[in-house]
């Protein structure tokens, strides 16, 4: 009895994943996310440099978001809350377009929506995390020196560096630091690849129950699971957070093998340090900025991102 051609199989097998990836369906997502996210987070921006000033500038006595806006804007001019806001929306466009692109891949690739669990997404969300954060952390390490530039500081140890723009920063960057620096903070920001996974966990469940009693959520629906998610998240894993803006900014005091690796070692030694300068309670400085500013700005992209989804499904006569 004749056996099948492996060879055979597998191209078969092979050309079903890559229809899966490469599907109009995959770009629709990423599109319809990337759009929802830079919406969302140019609405919400100031909020995200309160929160951004609290991790980083740990003498500054102010503790709450409209007392620190304030002392930004009397201090360093009206339009410095949405300093940095170019390099922050384009990386934030260039990760929500990868990671929504690879989740939905992903979930193509795993087989029908009716068979997932929480468990599958918490995976799927994780993946696609990892391949998130390995293509744009240096995105984001030079948006965060630019949302930083100009800021008046508390702490005299913080001597930033002057960039003009996104390219000077990364020449300066790989300059005076080299290559790795570029991937500062990759080790908290691994780990915080369960923030998103966690957040599109609770969300993904949450719709999943509502869709069994009815076709289709309405914008509130979609707004409050949105907002419920991304608020378990962001609880979960603050401190993590506020070490990889620390790491980041690139002005803590650690040997060069510490910043370029960010290791286990590292992130433990500022979380220990920022517990011995400022009690347990400084894991989560800012966490009312942060909350206040990811959570709103989460449950936006979550409502445009489904609205816009849908539209275009329906105009192209696909079924989401």
């Amino acid at each position: 009895m004749l056996e099948p051609d492996k060879s055979i199989l597998n191209m078969g097998h092979f050309e079903y994943a890559l229809k899966s990836v490469l599907s109009y369906k995959n770009l629709v997502h990423a599109v319809s996310g990337a759009v929802g996210s830079v919406t969302a987070m140019t609405v919400f921006y100031p909020l995200d440099t309160a929160r951004l000033r609290l991790q980083v500038d740990e003498n500054r006595k102010s503790s709450t978001t409209p007392a620190v806006l304030m002392e930004i804007v009397k201090e360093e001019g009206l339009l410095a809350p949405y300093r940095g806001w170019f390099p922050v929306i384009s990386s934030l466009c260039c990760s929500n377009f990868v990671y929504f692109y690879a989740f939905n891949s992903l979930k193509a690739l795993w087989g029908k929506s009716s068979a997932f669990t929480t468990g599958k997404d918490l995976t799927i969300g994780f993946i696609a995390g990892v391949v998130n954060v390995l293509l744009t952390t240096p995105l984001w390490v030079v948006n965060t020196r630019l949302k930083l530039q100009g800021a008046k500081f508390r702490n005299e140890d913080i001597v930033p560096t002057t960039y003009t723009g996104i390219i000077d920063a990364f020449k300066k960057i790989l300059q005076q630091e080299g290559v790795l620096a570029l991937w500062n903070g990759t080790f908290p920001s691994l780990l915080l690849v369960f923030n998103p996974a966690i957040q599109f966990m609770f969300y993904e469940g949450l719709k999943r129950q509502l869709l069994r009693r009815r076709a289709e959520l309405s914008s509130l629906e979609v707004f409050v699971i949105g907002a419920i998610a991304k608020a378990i998240a962001t609880t979960v894993t603050y401190p993590l957070q506020t070490v990889q803006s620390i790491l980041r900014f690139g002005r803590e005091k650690l040997n060069p093998e510490q910043r370029a690796l960010a290791s286990l070692t590292s992130v433990i030694y500022l979380l220990r340090q920022r517990i011995r300068r400022l009690g347990f309670r400084g894991l989560y400085k800012g966490l009312e900025a942060k909350l206040l500013q990811t959570v709103l700005t989460a449950a936006l992209m979550f409502l445009i991102y489904e609205k816009m989804a849908s539209l275009t499904f329906r105009l192209m006569g696909l079924k989401a």
